[in-house]
């Protein structure tokens, strides 16, 4: 195994994947510490903020496969691989040991950070942010991560939307890259905070703007995308874990 260590925020599951293509899906988390953006309506900034990174560990990849395989009991199962940015960690041999025991990796980044190891992941979902997160994407450098892909993994666009800018992004997005499979989500806009898991969430405004992209995307006849809530946030609401 590496010799490098990898800077983790938490591991937790088993539990499903509560968005995108593997909606659903059982799943154990390795959530990475550490990230380039700061978005506006981050969920997870215990993973982003430095301000906590004195509860991020730097773990070897044999200390991250003894929590995977114990939560796990050994079964193997997929392990999504999430932060902050998980692309600025170094998580290639992590994924090579990990498929030596037939799991399999999922890995979401907003596609700001390329990898050559993207192309040994099981699934790439690329969730480039929208203009309400207060962030701009380089399409070029999404562009390079697509490279660095072709070939591996099957690839999927993830974007969240809050507001009528925000789906405009996402059209464009869409129009750039017709051949890849698109999820669209509607957002929180009632995340918790970093030390409160138990925080307030608007559930019924959440559900008001699924209501709205629904209507949105069929009123368009944009037929492309697949519209889905994030499961979790409406099994568990802010709660953090799960």
């Amino acid at each position: 195994m590496s010799g490098e260590t990898i800077r983790i925020s938490e591991i937790f599951g088993p539990t499903i994947q509560g968005e995108g293509a593997l909606i659903g899906l059982p799943t154990v988390f390795v959530r990475t510490g550490g990230c380039d953006y700061r978005c506006s309506w981050c969920d997870s900034l215990h993973a982003v903020d430095s301000a906590f990174r004195d509860q991020w560990l730097p773990m070897s990849v044999e200390a991250v496969w003894q929590q995977v395989t114990k939560l796990s009991g050994g079964r193997p199962l997929t392990v999504s691989l999430s932060g902050g940015n998980p692309a600025i960690q170094p998580l290639g041999p992590l994924i090579e040991f990990g498929h030596s025991q037939g799991y399999r990796f999922a890995l979401e980044t907003q596609g700001s950070v390329a990898r050559d190891w993207f192309r040994d992941l099981d699934m790439l979902v690329l969730s480039p942010k929208p203009p309400s997160s207060g962030m701009l994407t380089d399409w070029d450098e999404v562009d390079n991560c697509l490279r660095l892909a072709a070939g591996g993994p099957d690839i999927v666009l993830k974007i969240v939307v809050f507001d009528d800018a925000d789906y405009a992004f996402a059209r464009e997005a869409g129009e750039r890259y017709p051949a890849i499979p698109l999820f669209l989500q509607p957002g929180n806009h009632t995340p918790p905070p970093p030390d409160d898991d138990d925080a307030r969430i608007d559930i019924d405004g959440v559900m008001d703007r699924m209501h709205w992209l629904v209507e949105k995307v069929t009123a368009d006849r944009w037929y492309a995308p697949r519209v889905l809530p994030q499961l979790h946030v409406l099994l568990w609401g802010n709660k953090r874990g799960v």
